[in-house]
């Protein structure tokens, strides 16, 4: 599984005058390796895999996303990729529900394995799971899983049954941790409901899971999408721990800068580094984006104080800063989008804010009969 840098990138990558990047350069890379900086003419599923899958635990959020990066993007496009098997959405990073392809999906999963384990392990779950027969029960969760689809929860209350004595919410985690359940549509299918209906990625896609769980390919995609970063950065996207021998594996194959405050910032060759005056468009994101997430230091987008105010709410970057957040109401027939900016915005700013806004509120309403932007300032 190589690096994949945007193969139209190579063109315009640059090494800047010495060997420190200020925030604003690391700003304007990781922009334009998410596809922020404009949108890319890249399918779904190729932008998916460029950004090594997307934080997903809001169904929804992912499909603005892709509207946000993608080129002519349209809710089908996301959709029939989980219909079809082609993408689906299982605990990967951070022990969290993420997008990915099926492709990745067989490759990650044992990648991230061992974080799925240590959360589980050291647990209080983790205590009790010492005294049972955990290969049986899970191999048994698996059986009732591929059945047919159940929610880890109703898989556990029936082991509960099969193993009396046996703690179920202990057994609803190990098997969450332990077998690779994807949730199946309707789940994440724009405009559906459904509940978190599970089965295991083997059974779903036909395939079995990679047999290498070295990280070292992972570690090169994760800094093709974000980088240049730092070691600790590549923990923090993924949940690993210990990646500094993979780094020191990796070195020659490396390229290597310093931040302003003096860290190594790994990267790998030929991945853009745009001018820091490039100019950044408006963009909304959703709730929890991976653009936002994936740094141990995330001031190179968002500052600290900005963080407590977003992430549940959506996003809103101007000049590629995260300055406001928006969530959508709907209320006698009129769907609005609201925005709340951190601060005031320059005349221009605002105009972009609300012609961006616009656009996003008829893709995410396409049907409302009627809809409207509202920009304000958070008191």
């Amino acid at each position: 599984m190589a690096a994949r840098p945007p193969k139209d990138a190579l063109s315009r990558s640059a090494k800047p005058a010495g060997d420190v990047l200020s925030q604003r350069a690391l700003n304007r890379a990781l922009l334009e390796r998410q596809m922020l900086l404009r949108r890319a003419s890249v399918t779904a599923e190729e932008a998916i895999e460029r950004l090594v899958g997307m934080q997903a635990q809001s169904p929804n959020a992912p499909y603005v996303g892709l509207w946000s990066r993608v080129e002519g993007f349209r809710t089908d496009d996301l959709a029939t990729l989980l219909l079809e098997r082609r993408a689906v959405r299982i605990v990967l990073m951070r022990s969290t529900i993420h997008l990915v392809t099926a492709r990745d999906c067989v490759a990650l999963r044992p990648v991230m394995q061992p974080v799925l384990e240590q959360q589980l392990f050291g647990s209080a779950h983790g205590r009790k799971l010492a005294v049972m027969d955990l290969d049986a029960i899970v191999a048994d969760g698996r059986a009732l899983l591929e059945e047919q689809p159940r929610t880890a929860a109703e898989a556990a209350a029936l082991l509960d049954e099969r193993w009396p004595g046996a703690d179920a919410d202990a057994i609803h985690h190990a098997i969450r941790a332990l077998a690779p359940l994807v949730q199946v549509p309707p789940r994440g299918v724009w405009g559906k409901g459904g509940l978190p209906l599970c089965t295991t990625a083997e059974h779903w896609l036909g395939r079995p899971l990679a047999a290498d769980s070295s990280p070292d390919e992972t570690f090169l995609r994760y800094l093709a999408a974000y980088g240049p970063a730092t070691v600790a950065d590549v923990q923090a996207w993924s949940g690993l721990k210990r990646l500094r021998e993979a780094a020191e594996r990796l070195r020659p194959r490396l390229r290597t800068f310093r931040d302003q405050k003096g860290r190594e910032l790994l990267d790998v060759p030929g991945a853009p580094l745009p001018d820091p005056d490039t100019p950044a468009p408006v963009r909304y994101l959703p709730e929890y984006d991976n653009a936002l997430l994936s740094h141990a230091d995330r001031t190179r987008i968002i500052t600290k104080e900005d963080g407590v105010r977003v992430f549940t709410r959506g996003a809103v970057l101007v000049d590629g800063l995260v300055r406001g957040r928006w969530n959508v109401a709907r209320s006698r027939g009129t769907t609005t989008l609201r925005v709340e900016m951190f601060a005031p915005l320059l005349p221009g700013e605002r105009a972009e804010v609300e012609e961006e806004g616009a656009r996003t509120l008829a893709f995410i309403a396409a049907d409302a009969k009627a809809r409207e932007v509202e920009v304000g300032i958070l008191k």
